[in-house]
């Protein structure tokens, strides 16, 4: 090979690599708290930071409490709870065998025990080969034996989303499939004071959860997280973005995707966008979204997973039937497409700022 050649390769790989490790969005610390958190005193964490102490307050405060799953003796891959098994011990935090049906199975039998479970599914895209235990168990625990059992001391942690390079097992958003199962509760948090507000939540809650983390997320957002104990309802959205013109409603790492496309419609088209993060999809705060296109008469759902079937058409066709008269223009959804998650080609599959603007213009000029 050629000097020329090789430094033609050099450079050509090198490009590749910043663009694959540059994420398609700039993240946006919160700017408000709830007035409960105002006067706290706060720390600069990320959302692997946040997680790890979110789990850490769990163990203290509750001793039944315990945490497996895939290599989480050491830290886990993304490192999410380092150090925990130093403090708590090997009984209370340790590994479990490669298997997502057999975790999922363990943590129902420890909850109906009358224990705290945290389960960790390392990646989201490998939590189908627990669906039957989590749709089939899980959630119908209660229901089947009349009230005498339960396993909502439950909660199932999971990697989630697009991280620049994860292709086809490691990008996907599967939580759509997990709304259609009466029983659970599903949550996706925005950032580090969210993750660690609702993952305490979750934990704590009676019924099971699963909480899905936004992998590019886990280093990338930082911010100053309230210190301490607190909890964030579940199913309560969150307005982060007041406006009068049209509405956008979204979840996880999208927020600051429709974030980045409100502030460019207000500068571009000097369009005022209203952006939700409803926190939870299950359950989801309908009144809160419906209020918002009540008052905007325009709205626009994205999300990260492919259109067809995804959590978005259950807000558009909600959002239809509850605000049919004060719609200006039909909802539109800005999502994944109808394939495959890619690796090279993840740039025009993901939603990204630029589609979001363009279904703004269309929703506005109807």
């Amino acid at each position: 090979m050629s000097n020329r050649a090789a430094s033609l390769l050099v450079s050509r790989l090198s490009r590749t690599q910043q663009t694959r490790s540059k994420a398609h969005f700039t993240f946006q610390p919160s700017t408000q708290l709830p007035e409960s958190l105002q006067s706290r005193e706060r720390t600069k964490q990320n959302l692997m930071q946040a997680v790890n102490d979110a789990m850490k307050i769990a163990m203290e405060t509750d001793d039944t409490a315990v945490v497996f799953g895939e290599d989480v003796a050491f830290g886990g891959v993304f490192r999410c709870s380092l150090d925990l098994q130093k403090q708590f011990g090997k009984d209370r935090v340790f590994n479990t065998p490669l298997c997502e049906q057999g975790i999922a199975g363990f943590g129902i039998g420890l909850a109906v025990s009358g224990a705290t479970a945290i389960a960790e599914i390392q990646f989201g895209d490998y939590i189908f080969p627990a669906y039957d235990q989590l749709v089939n168990e899980a959630a119908k625990y209660r229901y089947r034996s009349g009230g005498l059992f339960s396993c909502g001391g439950l909660t199932v942690r999971s990697t989630w989303g697009a991280v620049g390079h994860g292709a086809l097992y490691h990008s996907q958003s599967p939580e759509a499939q997990f709304t259609h199962t009466p029983g659970l509760k599903v949550v996706v948090p925005r950032g580090p004071i969210q993750a660690k507000g609702l993952l305490l939540s979750c934990i704590r809650d009676p019924d099971p959860c699963i909480f899905f983390e936004p992998k590019i997320l886990y280093r990338l957002a930082a911010e100053d997280v309230p210190v301490g104990d607190y909890m964030l309802p579940i199913g309560k959205a969150d307005t982060v973005r007041p406006g009068k013109d049209i509405t956008i409603v979204s979840w996880g790492t999208q927020v600051h995707v429709a974030l980045e496309a409100a502030q460019l419609a207000k500068e571009k088209l000097e369009i005022d966008v209203e952006v939700i993060d409803l926190q939870s999809i299950q359950p989801w705060d309908e009144d809160h979204v419906v209020e918002s296109v009540k008052k905007t008469g325009r709205l626009i759902v994205t999300h990260e997973a492919p259109i067809t079937s995804g959590f978005g058409a259950e807000i558009a066709a909600t959002v239809q039937k509850r605000c049919f008269l004060h719609l200006e223009s039909p909802v539109e959804r800005v999502c994944g497409y109808d394939t495959p998650f890619p690796h090279v080609h993840e740039p025009f599959y993901i939603p990204s700022v630029t589609r979001v603007f363009d279904a703004i213009k269309k929703s506005v000029k109807f």
